[in-house]
């Protein structure tokens, strides 16, 4: 599950929550022990994710590299905000705010993927517009309640940012991009707060986070070579069956 997660982190942005979920239902591990565990192996994630985009000339863009910064801003405030939220849930109640974010998640892709056809259409057509990126203040709202999100539950930046990135109208790879800058954020910040509450089973992270960062790469090689919708549905199939089984097992 761990790798699975890695590719989607930076094929498709929404497959971080995967080591998450594997976490929360596979282990014994309080709800913030689930959330430190899984935030900790994201800032190696995020690190290689944002040097592969770097790499790939998205990050070099100045529009790209100001709305990653500006959800990198956002994060710094929202995820401690996430880190306390989250101490005053019960571990029933951790597992229901899982299971709601995985639910929109899935929605979103699904919105994602409704959207990306429609486009394929208009550009055969010629009646497609130029995509361009949000404003600042539309972005910093998205950071915000991405990364208050992801210190609750031990999220990175692009299981939410992507998709809502998307939305907006920023291409997939900036997006990609943009949202890997802000997963280290979160990713560091978030790991901090919950080291300092002893909850990061330290081992576990380790076992968890190798082959999520062997998926990182390859999901990175994916993005850029294949057509990525079989993956997508499947993902989106995958993240709606479990939305119902994290929430009655909590």
């Amino acid at each position: 599950m761990s790798l699975a997660g890695g590719i989607g982190i930076t094929a498709l942005g929404p497959g971080g929550v995967l080591p998450t979920i594997g976490l929360f239902a596979l282990t014994g591990l309080s709800a913030p022990a689930v959330a430190g565990t899984a935030l900790v192996t994201h800032v190696a994630t995020g690190i290689a994710g944002t040097a592969a985009f770097a790499r790939s000339g998205q990050l070099r863009q100045a529009h790209t590299r100001r709305t990653a910064l500006t959800l990198a801003g956002a994060a710094v405030i929202g995820t401690p905000v996430g880190v306390l939220v989250n101490a005053q849930l019960s571990q029933r109640a951790f597992g229901y705010v899982l299971a709601a974010v995985v639910a929109v998640v899935a929605l979103l892709l699904w919105y994602r993927e409704r959207r990306g056809a429609g486009r394929e259409t208009a550009v055969v057509t010629g009646a497609v517009a130029p995509r361009r990126h949000p404003d600042p203040v539309t972005v910093a709202g998205i950071g915000a309640a991405v990364s208050v999100t992801g210190g609750i539950v031990g999220i990175g930046g692009p299981m939410l940012a992507v998709p809502l990135l998307i939305a907006c109208g920023v291409p997939v790879l900036e997006s990609l991009a943009a949202a890997q800058a802000q997963s280290i954020v979160i990713a560091a910040i978030g790991s901090v707060g919950y080291a300092a509450q002893g909850a990061i089973d330290w081992p576990l992270a380790l076992l968890v986070g190798v082959p999520e960062l062997a998926g990182v790469f390859l999901g990175w090689r994916i993005a850029h070579a294949i057509p990525t919708r079989t993956l997508k549905r499947a993902l989106i199939v995958a993240l709606l069956a479990l939305a119902p089984y994290l929430a009655f097992t909590a």
